[in-house]
C-alpha cells in the first residue's frame, strides 16, 4: 500500500494527469483542442456525484461550473475532520467557527485544466518519489534524463518529502492540475462535513489559460461570485497579486527569391531580415537575464525561408509604462526595417493579453491577500508575497469585476520534462483553501 493512496487530492491528480489536455494556440478554436472536454466532463460529472449543485458543463466552450452552499456556521467537530483523506486536519476544522472576512459572500476558487502548448502533455506517467534523499532523480530509460538539485537547488527544501514526477518524455501536469485537484479535494470535504463552517464556493474550471485564452467566454453570471483566488501557482506559501502586463505579437516578413547565383541587388531574404530585427531588441530584456519586476521580450517561435519569415514574441511588463516602451519599441523597429527594405517588408500584429491585477486588488480589495497571508500562518505556512512572472485567468477576471489573487499549488519546473510537485506541499494547500474558505 503507498503512502498516498489514501490522499484523495493525491489520488485525483495522478488521474487528472493521465488526460491530454494540452491547449493549441495555433486552431482558433474556442476551446482550442477538444480533448480538453475528456477531463472538463469527468469534473462536471465528479462534482454532481459529490453533491455539488448547479453543475453545468459548458460542452460548447469547455467550461466547468459548480456551487457549494454556505455552511450552517455550526462548531465542526474534530470527529468530523478526521479521515478525510484529503489532507484536511482536525486541527484545521475543528473549532473553526463562521467567520466574518468571507460571510454572506461567494467566493470562487477557479483552475485550468489545460496543461502548456510547449511540451507533450501526452500518456502522462507520473511516479511518487517518497522520502526523498537530496540525491538526483534519474527519470527513467525512455527519456534518459535526471531532475538533479544542481540545477534545481529548490529541490533540496522538499528532503523527507514525496515528489511526484514524469518519465522525462512529457511534462507532468500540475500547471494547472494541481490546482484543479486541490479544489476538487477541498469541495469533496465540505460535501463530506457540512458542519464545517464556510462561504458559499462558486467552482470554475476554464480551458486554454495556457494560451491567454481562459476568461474568453466564461459566463460570469453563472460564475456569479464576489470576489475569488485562482489556485494556479508554485511552491507552497506563494501569494501574489501583481502579476505581468502582457501582449502577444507576430512578426511576418515579406522577402524575394532569386537564385542565388543572380541575387546581386535582387535577392531580399525575409530570414536574414527577420534576424536583423530581433539583434535591434535589448539584448538584457530577454527573459534569461531578467527577474523580479524586470520585463522581457521573448523569442517564442521563428520559422522561415528566403521567400517568408516569422517571429513570435510575448511583450511583458508589471510596469504598465514600460510595457507601453517596449511595445513602441517593437513597433518602431518594424518600422525601421520597412524604411530600409521597402514598406511591407514587416507586418506587425500585436494584442494585449491582459494587464497587472494590483491595481485592481490594491482598490480595496488587499483584504484577500491578508486573509490568505493569516490563513498560511495559522497552518505554519509562510506567506511569500511576490509579483507573478506570467499571468493567471485571475488578471484578466480581476478586470472584468472579480477581484482574483492567486494562490500556490506546489509544482515547480512548469511546462518541461523537469516539472513535479511536492505530495505533501498539495495536502497541506488542500487544508488551506479549506479553512480560507471559512475566514
Amino acid at each position: 500500500m503507498g503512502k498516498f493512496d489514501d490522499s484523495e487530492v493525491i489520488q485525483r491528480f495522478l488521474r487528472y494527469v493521465a488526460i491530454d489536455t494540452q491547449s493549441d494556440e495555433e486552431s482558433g478554436t474556442s476551446p482550442s483542442s477538444e480533448k480538453q472536454k475528456v477531463l472538463g466532463r469527468m469534473l462536471a460529472e465528479e462534482l454532481r456525484a459529490l453533491g455539488a449543485s448547479d453543475v453545468y458543463f459548458d460542452e460548447e466552450h469547455c467550461y466547468v461550473y459548480g456551487r457549494v452552499p454556505a455552511s450552517t456556521g455550526a462548531t465542526a467537530s474534530a470527529d468530523g475532520a478526521a479521515g478525510s483523506g484529503t489532507g484536511a486536519s482536525a486541527e484545521c476544522a475543528g473549532g473553526q467557527q463562521a467567520g466574518s472576512v468571507f460571510a454572506g459572500k461567494t467566493l470562487a476558487l477557479i483552475s485550468h485544466m489545460d496543461t502548456s502548448p510547449e511540451t507533450s502533455g501526452k500518456d502522462v506517467k507520473p511516479r511518487i518519489v517518497e522520502d526523498y534523499d537530496g540525491g538526483d532523480i534519474y527519470l527513467g530509460d525512455a527519456s534518459g534524463l535526471t531532475l538533479s538539485p544542481s540545477a534545481y537547488p529548490e529541490m533540496l527544501d522538499y528532503v523527507g518529502q514525496s515528489l511526484i514526477v514524469t518519465d522525462g518524455t512529457t511534462l507532468l501536469g500540475a500547471d494547472d492540475k494541481a490546482g484543479v485537484s486541490e479544489i476538487m479535494a477541498a469541495v469533496s470535504y465540505f460535501l463530506q462535513h457540512p458542519e464545517v463552517p464556510h462561504c458559499e464556493l462558486s467552482i470554475c474550471f476554464t480551458p486554454d489559460e495556457e494560451i491567454g485564452e481562459g476568461p474568453d467566454h466564461i459566463d460570469m453570471k453563472r460564475l456569479r461570485a464576489d470576489f475569488g483566488y485562482t489556485v494556479d501557482g508554485g511552491a507552497i506559501g506563494e501569494l501574489e497579486y501583481e502579476n505581468f502586463n502582457a501582449a502577444g505579437a507576430t512578426i511576418t516578413f515579406h522577402g524575394v527569391t532569386v537564385h542565388p547565383g543572380e541575387a546581386k541587388n535582387k535577392m531580399k531574404h525575409a530570414s536574414r531580415i527577420a534576424m536583423e530585427l530581433d539583434a535591434m531588441l535589448p539584448a538584457q530584456q530577454k527573459p534569461e537575464y531578467t527577474e523580479g519586476y524586470e520585463g522581457f521580450f521573448y523569442l517564442t517561435d521563428m520559422k522561415g525561408t528566403t521567400e517568408e519569415a516569422e517571429l513570435r514574441y510575448i511583450i511583458r511588463d508589471h510596469d504598465r509604462s514600460l510595457f507601453k516602451q517596449k511595445k513602441d519599441l517593437l513597433i518602431a523597429a518594424v518600422d525601421f526595417i520597412n524604411a530600409k527594405y521597402g514598406e511591407g517588408t514587416a507586418d506587425l500584429r500585436m494584442k494585449d493579453s491582459y494587464f497587472n491585477m494590483r491595481e485592481v486588488i490594491e482598490d480595496g480589495n488587499l483584504f484577500l491577500i491578508d486573509a490568505a497571508k493569516e490563513t498560511m500562518e495559522e497552518l505554519g505556512i509562510e506567506p511569500k508575497v511576490r509579483p507573478i512572472r506570467g499571468g493567471t485567468d485571475g488578471a484578466r477576471l480581476s478586470f472584468m469585476g472579480l477581484p482574483c489573487p492567486n494562490i500556490c499549488t506546489g509544482g515547480h519546473n512548469f511546462h518541461g520534462r523537469f516539472e513535479y510537485a511536492c505530495a505533501e506541499s498539495m495536502e497541506r494547500i488542500t487544508e488551506l483553501l479549506i479553512r480560507l474558505a471559512g475566514k
